[in-house]
């Protein structure tokens, strides 16, 4: 139910059920999901089922854009500012 309702932990893990049980294809559409919702340990099995030919490499990255766009709307406007000020020169 976790994984129906977009938790990418639980997406992340049914891949691994799915992987281990064979279905490679399967344990890579989950991957996608939770990688496209932010999950690095997904884009990272993801990365390995590429090297491996068993993702297509447009597949993996599509799923790349998707978890970079994810990180970028993850980043608060708070932390955006505080790494600004972080920069600036400061005499």
């Amino acid at each position: 139910q976790a994984a129906i309702g977009g938790h990418p932990s639980a997406r992340h893990y049914l891949g691994i059920i799915e992987g281990s049980n064979g279905r490679r294809e399967r344990a890579a559409k989950h991957w996608i999901i939770a990688s496209k919702l932010g999950h690095d340990d997904s884009i990272n099995s993801l990365r390995g089922f590429n090297e491996k030919g068993y993702v297509s490499k447009e597949d993996f990255s599509e799923a790349l854009r998707g978890h970079q766009a994810a990180a970028e709307a993850t980043k608060s406007p708070f932390r955006m500012a505080t790494d600004m000020f972080s920069h600036h020169d400061n005499y």
